[in-house]
């Protein structure tokens, strides 16, 4: 097997994603091993490198005595072709051993557009889909990931889901699936007793009844099972495992640096913003330990890029202190320090005169909306004049190129809030022509609109989504009123994500879809060379799966949602008052400025929340 992977390496583009040996990889004696895990990224090799959660959690897992885990990612197109003409199984980086040698198979699970490669990668590992096909301990699929916290439409295809962030409890997982393997459990005797572990759901003790026009009747928990899952999350982040031993990639990745995460969670409350809800409560780390850790990470790893990682970094109160430590390191030493995930609000001239001493590059910023009214509606807590103001103090200091990102088809929007965005791209321009240091290079204004996805846990999460014809008219008006060759414009295909609003919102009837558009074809979804909304299509209508039903539909307040099991902190009363707001065009000021009572506080055992 070795030999013919070897002989057929050389004929598939980027063959270093196949072959593992990286330095910092871990490699185990097997002699000593107990539990072996393949940790899989539904995704290519370089964009499951740049995901920070995997790198965390192999690093957890890894840390455990008696535990291997390994690296396991999507092939390219050619690659799998290649495999399946030779009967080749997918195969782990660190060991080069098939997939269906492992004991536990772990998928994270991020974005909703990768379900046809979980699915795929079961194929080609020769691992049954279906969890009821499992029958013993070997093989035991799970998964975590923010796409958990609506697992419905993988629910047949998996043992069980862990909610929230892994770093305790897939500890605590693995330690009960290495005591279950030593007594020789059955497989139902280790999943009622996962089941009580705070945080896994076990799809298979939960019954699912629909009403004649479609919609849920009733979640009935059988087995024991609670009514509620509530998601784990890490308190003090200071003490928490941090890889600063980091696997340098031996290929080209997206996001090829080290990552430095300052806080988790995020203070702002935009209702569209699904991480923005279930990543709650704020947690930070302090300036020293991140120092330290980034130091570490820097020296151990040769890498000579850095970024500071969080949902929103200029909300990070020691970021002053941070980055008067980092700087002169990253000065003397050629390293480049990048602090994305700014807001105009808060972007200070004196963080940006710090950065360019390191090196200058574009700034980028998402105002979501065109005019204050629609930003009002979103709760974007951002004025026009704070963005101008950012975009003069940019200019005044020698930039010439900005990023302005927004969504077509948010709820309430017109054909006025459309064209605020071309003007608002204008007075950017006009703000140039009347501050910039540096007019020789010219100014560009890269423009890039999404099309609006409905996301669970959100107070938009009952929202209709525009059909594609009227995003791709929205497009076509904005289109229209860019004249300046200053202005490059990007917008997303609308098909992408209607069908990512029919999983992110969807139920176990879409599994069917999932598992028929996999075997026609689907994987690599996120893709452009890849993705093929006809099979798509073909495969809803088998099944009498209507998208609209999950997208232009619009879901009712008092429905039963499918994602209605997960408790993400943030309690369904704070959700429906925020939509409340939104329609009222009220803003909710950001938790600094007061409690908003969301409930997430009260996942921390310190705090008491009234919520």
């Amino acid at each position: 097997m070795t030999d013919l992977r070897k002989r057929i390496l050389p004929t598939v583009q980027k063959p270093a994603r196949y072959t593992g040996g990286e330095f910092n990889e871990i490699k185990k004696n097997l002699s000593d091993v107990r539990v072996r895990i393949a940790f899989c990224f539904p995704d290519t090799y370089e964009i499951g490198m740049s995901n920070l959660g995997m790198r965390i959690l192999y690093g957890v897992m890894n840390q455990m005595d008696g535990v291997w885990c390994e690296r396991v990612f999507a092939p390219w197109g050619d690659m799998e072709e290649t495999m399946r003409q030779n009967h080749l199984p997918l195969w782990a980086l660190e060991s080069q051993d098939p997939v269906k040698d492992f004991d536990m198979i772990a998928f994270t699970v991020g974005y909703e557009m990768s379900y046809s490669n979980i699915l795929n990668m079961l194929r080609l590992a020769g691992i049954p889909l279906h969890s009821d096909q499992r029958k013993d301990l070997k093989n035991i699929v799970f998964a975590g990931g923010v796409c958990t916290f609506n697992p419905e439409p993988l629910a047949p295809f998996v043992d069980f889901f862990s909610l929230g962030e892994g770093e305790e409890i897939t500890q605590e997982i693995i330690a009960l699936y290495d005591c279950a393997k030593a007594e020789a459990w059955s497989k139902d005797t280790f999943l009622q007793e996962v089941a009580k572990i705070p945080g896994i759901y076990v799809p298979s003790f939960y019954r699912h009844e629909y009403n004649e026009d479609g919609t849920l009747a009733a979640i009935v928990p059988h087995n024991g099972a609670p009514r509620k899952i509530t998601k784990r999350i890490i308190e003090n982040l200071d003490e928490s495992y941090w890889p600063t031993k980091t696997i340098v990639a031996s290929t080209e990745i997206v996001h090829d640096r080290a990552n430095l995460e300052v806080f988790r969670g995020c203070i702002r409350g935009c209702r569209f913003c699904q991480a923005g809800f279930s990543c709650r409560p704020v947690r930070k780390k302090t300036p020293d330990v991140l120092y330290r850790q980034a130091v570490e990470t820097l020296e151990d790893s040769g890498i000579n890029e850095i970024t500071l990682s969080s949902l929103s970094t200029s909300d990070y109160r020691g970021l002053k202190e941070l980055t008067d430590q980092m700087i002169p390191y990253c000065e003397q030493n050629r390293v480049n320090l990048s602090v994305p995930s700014l807001r105009a609000d808060n972007f200070s001239r004196e963080l940006m005169e710090k950065l360019q001493t390191v090196r200058k590059s574009g700034l980028t910023f998402a105002p979501e909306a065109g005019t204050q009214r629609l930003r009002d509606v979103i709760n974007k807590n951002l004025t026009e004049d704070e963005i101008l103001t950012t975009c003069i103090n940019a200019f005044s200091g020698g930039w010439n190129n900005v990023k302005l990102y927004f969504m077509l088809g948010l709820p309430t929007e017109t054909d006025e809030d459309v064209l605020g965005i071309a003007e608002l791209v204008y007075k950017v321009i006009q703000a140039w022509k009347e501050h910039a240091v540096n007019k020789k290079r010219g100014l560009r204004v890269h423009v890039a609109t999404a099309y609006f996805v409905p996301k669970p846990h959100t107070p938009f999460q009952w929202e209709k989504q525009i059909t594609p014809d009227e995003y791709l008219r929205r497009c076509k008006l904005l289109k229209d009123h860019f004249y300046s060759k200053s202005i490059e414009y990007n917008y997303h295909e609308p098909d992408l994500s209607r069908l990512e609003a029919v999983f992110a919102r969807g139920d176990r009837r879409l599994a069917p879809v999932i598992e028929e558009a996999s075997l026609q074809g689907a994987r690599l979804d996120g893709w452009d060379e890849y993705f093929r909304y006809d099979i798509w299509q073909n495969a809803m209508k088998k099944y009498g799966i209507d998208a609209a039903f999950y997208t232009t539909r619009g879901y009712a307040e008092d429905e039963i949602l499918p994602w209605d099991t997960m408790d993400v902190g943030v309690n369904k009363k704070f959700l429906l008052r925020e939509r409340k707001q939104a329609y009222a065009g009220a803003i909710t000021p950001d938790c600094r400025h007061g409690c908003a009572g969301c409930g997430a506080n009260c996942l921390l055992k310190e705090v008491q929340c009234d919520a």
